[in-house]
């Protein structure tokens, strides 16, 4: 028995019946499907990796304390794992509109959050697997590991014998209560003791002082909300959701030529399909779009260890700026400003004081205290390094994989950036009911990559004379639209 963080509580917590806390993904296979029986050995075989996918979430009774995770003693793979199929042709319109429709549900808090589909019947022979993780198991970076744990990492790898796993006692309500009292009593020791620590190391401490104090005054500033536009708003319970497609090697391509980090560019590329939405919109370009930037902030010994430890920074997206490199140079100064401005500790550091407070006062505060920054942001913006190797599902090789990002509050659309394998795949999460048109910010996005990349390219000639261009033609990406349905330094 485990108890959840305080960040991992708040997306709990943060839930509603409009704004649902899982992220996903969506992963294209090469064919023929290899049925349900064999992903289901798959899963199975990788279950004793993820022992959190066998748990689900026990709630103290009167909040006394935070959420802990038990064994389920009742964990059936076959209400995880999923099998559907599209309808003809089962191309890509078909694909996006059954992953909108997966993400407008919420999970099932009586077992363990998380579902998976087998889609079969896509066109060309290939096949899918949507994956769904509530976003209180796993925060985007420990989600790419796991997807490398669930996935095989050859084409036959040998199977393990299956585990004689047994779920521990279930703890009762009373025992949870008392435990979560006694925990209260202590928590002040702890926190004690942890200063003490920190104490004896004054030179870190310092730092993290520091870095916290500059971080909290750069967050003062959203205070004062964006110019209003129709990129919030209340929002519905349905989704819609929307890909495009580029490739690692373009972007540090861009990067090379003209400067700054792969984060820089992506979210240059990113201000550009805002601009385009924006215009198609009627309204103003000549702004800013503050987006909302999760940062992991684990060390580099807790990787493995499946929790949330993210923070957050908020940038300004220059989609005023309508030359694509000068917009990436005022996206690469204010990203260079934030990277010290230690905004992402400040975050942190508040989020574990939260762990101070009594759970049920946790509970009804998140609720209103984050509607102030969801009215200070019009967008999330999260990119997350993916595995730069093969994967493979029962056999399959996994083609590309597109990320999924959830919305709430008052932010109507996200978007998510996943690497895989050389591929670099965007997801755009939307309202369904506000934000119809997500597919010209998809549309958007690769246009300003390929803008870029012509600039890039001129730079390439322009600076080795006689020299022939890397790419004399643009990229080739595509992008898709579909309906109802932590940001790291590189």
């Amino acid at each position: 028995m485990q108890r959840l963080s305080p960040q991992d509580s708040s997306f709990l917590h943060l839930e509603d019946g409009v704004s649902h806390m899982h992220i996903g993904s969506v992963a294209i296979l090469e064919g023929p499907s290899p049925g349900y029986e064999a992903v289901a050995r798959m899963v199975s075989a990788h279950l004793p990796s993820i022992p959190r996918y066998r748990q689900r979430v026990h709630f103290v009774p009167v909040a006394l304390g935070r959420p802990v995770w038990v064994d389920d003693p009742h964990f059936n793979l076959g209400y995880h794992l999923r099998r559907t199929a599209l309808p003809p042709p089962g191309g890509d319109e078909e694909l996006r509109n059954l992953v909108g429709r997966v993400m407008s549900q919420q999970l099932d808090r009586g077992k363990p959050l998380w579902e998976a589909w087998i889609v079969e019947g896509l066109s060309e022979g290939r096949w899918g697997f949507i994956t769904k993780i509530h976003h209180c198991m796993v925060d985007g970076v420990s989600g790419a590991e796991l997807m490398a744990v669930v996935f095989d990492s050859e084409r036959d790898p040998e199977v393990p014998a299956p585990d004689e796993w047994q779920p521990e006692r279930q703890p009762p309500g009373a025992e949870l209560a008392i435990k979560a009292l006694a925990q209260r009593a202590v928590s002040p020791y702890e926190q004690l003791r942890a200063a003490r620590s920190a104490v004896r190391s004054p030179g870190r401490l310092a730092r993290t002082a520091a870095e916290t104090a500059r971080g909290l005054w750069t967050m003062s500033g959203l205070v004062s909300p964006p110019p209003s536009s129709s990129l919030n708003g209340p929002i519905g319970p349905h989704r819609r959701w929307v890909w495009a497609r580029s490739q690692l090697s373009d972007v540090k391509h861009i990067r090379g030529a003209l400067g700054g980090t792969v984060n820089d560019v992506v979210l240059t590329a990113i201000a550009g399909g805002f601009r385009a939405l924006l215009a198609r919109r009627a309204e103003s370009t000549q702004r800013d779009v503050r987006t909302l930037v999760p940062v992991s902030v684990r060390a580099s010994d807790e990787h493995g260890q499946y929790n949330n430890r993210v923070s957050a920074i908020f940038a300004n997206l220059p989609v005023g700026i309508e030359d694509p490199v000068e917009r990436l140079a005022a996206m690469r100064a204010q990203m260079e400003h934030l990277k010290h401005s230690g905004e992402a500790v400040a975050g942190d550091v508040l989020v574990g004081l939260s762990g101070f407070a009594p759970a049920m006062l946790l509970s009804l505060g998140l609720r209103a205290a984050t509607r102030m920054p969801q009215r200070s942001v019009n967008t999330v913006t999260t990119n997350v390094p993916g595995p730069q190797r093969p994967l493979y599902a029962a056999g399959r090789r996994m083609l590309e994989c597109f990320p999924y990002v959830p919305i709430g509050g008052h932010v109507r659309i996200g978007v998510a950036i996943f690497s895989y394998n050389g591929g670099l795949t965007f997801g755009v999460t939307g309202d369904y009911d506000e934000a119809s048109d997500i597919d010209v910010l998809a549309e958007g996005i690769e246009e300003s990559m390929r803008a870029l990349m012509a600039a890039a390219d001129r730079e390439g000639r322009a600076g080795a004379p006689g020299a022939p261009a890397r790419n004399g033609a643009p990229p080739r990406v595509r992008s898709g639209h579909a309906q109802n349905g932590d940001l790291r330094t590189q």
